[in-house]
């Protein structure tokens, strides 16, 4: 049988199409993987030669954040215009080398510098991945092309947690960061076989979206900032991650520290569960957002302020409830309808932007979404954890929860009747 030809001039084959995915996919575990694995290692550093206080880890987690943030814009602009396999390439190649110089550190100065650095190369990586993939695959494939692509991320969460975890309790803290950051080195010269194909090539002549410019550049982020559909997705975006960026951050240690899990068992059990919730949720929610978008054009915001809002009462319990043969079942279930709005609405995000604004609108949504939500989320859970109990800290995570479902739900309401 012959491969299907493309769908426009420009565009990838079906084949190199699945093999860029499967390449992106790949390098997006790793990259969740080494900006997670100091999460497996927060009591640790705070008994190690460094002495750190819950308010300075969840300052490793916002150092790392706010230079991804700051960076992405001008990845952005660059990744709209630029080669992307070699933006991708050297994004790759920065944050190993970042990941793995931190097991060289002395002192909470030189172990926070490298853990910034960390978000140099991934706000490349995060940045333009989307929009590449964009460019492989058609409006009405993203749904489940991004529920693969960002499958990746409990999945190398999960792995930055477990293997953090294990090679702590067995080789040391420092080990940690050697295992989890050297293979990413490899990684980036395989970013630099990825076709580039020209912005928009997966496009098949349908009409700009509702409120989208023509801008271009720097321009761009004005025009998205004008962009109601785009504003909404965002705006939900942030409260989401506020609540998910200080679960993943602050979960094995509340594991450990309030529920009297064991360490290495900490790790893993909520690793172990942010696999599966993980790849069930993000697939469902990435193949259901696919299939309403026949029905409503607002299906993506649908699915992933629907979701949301039915995690939030299993996330409390989850927080709440000492009882593992409580606390477990729920845990699992708050997670799974967490992750069914991943797909759904960084979908909503591309969709709702033209071809030669997609980098810069990811990055505009990760300058947003991260100053508004896991930047300040995981220092301000350490703090009032310092100030009270990691216990009420985290109760915050299902409030944020419910706020962005609740956005996201108005959104699809709203955008209905417009």
């Amino acid at each position: 049988m012959s491969e299907p030809a493309p769908t426009s001039p420009g565009a990838v084959t079906a084949r190199l199409a699945a093999r860029g995915l499967a390449v992106l996919t790949l390098i997006n575990l790793f990259n969740y993987l080494d900006r997670f694995v100091v999460a497996s290692l927060v009591e640790s550093l705070r008994t190690s030669e460094l002495h750190l206080t819950d308010t300075q880890s969840g300052a490793l987690m916002t150092g790392f954040i706010v230079v991804y943030m700051v960076a992405s814009p001008f990845f952005g602009v660059l990744g709209d215009k630029g080669s992307r396999p070699r933006l991708l390439a050297l994004g790759v190649f920065v944050w190993s080398l970042a990941t793995a110089a931190a097991g060289l550190a002395r002192s909470f100065t030189s172990l926070f510098a490298a853990r910034a650095a960390v978000g140099i190369g991934e706000a490349a990586y995060g940045t333009i991945a989307p929009s590449l993939l964009a460019d492989y695959f058609s409006k009405e494939k993203r749904g489940r092309v991004y529920a693969i692509f960002f499958c990746a991320i409990p999945i190398g969460s999960a792995l930055g947690y477990i293997v953090g975890g294990y090679a702590d309790a067995h080789l040391g803290w420092r080990s940690a960061f050697f295992v989890a950051g050297l293979p990413g080195l490899l990684l980036a010269f395989l970013a630099l076989t990825l076709p580039d194909p020209p912005r928009g090539a997966s496009e098949t002549g349908e009409a700009a979206p509702a409120g989208a410019s023509r801008e271009s550049g720097w321009g761009s982020y004005l025009a998205l900032a004008k962009n109601r559909p785009f504003r909404i997705a965002v705006l939900g975006y942030a409260a989401y991650t506020f609540g998910i960026g200080g679960m993943a951050f602050w979960m094995p240690a509340f594991l450990e520290r309030v529920r009297g899990v064991p360490k290495e068992v900490a790790t893993v059990q909520f690793g172990l569960v942010v696999v599966v919730t993980g790849f069930v949720g993000t697939f469902a929610g990435g193949f259901l957002g696919d299939a309403l978008l026949k029905r409503t054009k607002e299906a993506y915001l649908w699915v992933s302020g629907v979701a949301t809002l039915i995690a939030v009462p299993f996330a409390f319990v989850a927080l709440t409830v000492a009882d593992p043969r409580v606390y477990l079942p729920a845990l699992v279930l708050a997670q799974l309808f967490v992750f069914a709005s991943t797909g759904p609405i960084n979908s909503a995000i591309v969709n709702d932007v033209l071809p030669w604004q997609r980098a810069a609108a990811v990055a505009a949504c990760n300058f947003t979404i991260h100053i508004l939500g896991d930047v300040p989320s995981p220092p301000l859970l350490g703090a009032l954890s310092d100030a009270s109990s990691l216990q009420s800290a985290v109760l915050l995570v299902p409030v944020a929860f419910l706020v962005g479902g609740a956005i996201w739900t108005w959104g699809a309401v709203s955008g209905r009747r417009a």
